[in-house]
């Protein structure tokens, strides 16, 4: 199954730190940084809107330096998949 835990640091007014692990079929969501994150997804707060409404697709946010991303580049395909965006 799937172990991996987001790191998501958003940028702006709208911002903030929040990371989600996913394990066992299980997502939990909590706010603040995680102290070893599998991947960290670092963007705007108005671009993560455009990313999670489905608008910006991850690959033209990254590709376009919307969106920067640290630790496992794999992983970090799988946020999309996940959360079914």
């Amino acid at each position: 199954g799937v172990d991996v835990v987001f790191q998501f640091t958003i940028s702006g007014p709208g911002g903030g730190d929040w990371h989600a692990t996913i394990r066992d079929g299980a997502c939990d969501i909590q706010p603040g940084a995680h102290e070893k994150p599998t991947t960290t997804l670092k963007m705007a707060d108005e671009d993560f809107l455009k990313y999670v409404s489905g608008q910006l697709p991850a690959m033209q946010a990254y590709s376009s330096g919307k969106l920067k991303i640290e630790g496992d580049l794999m992983k970090s395909q799988l946020v999309e998949k996940l959360f079914k965006f």
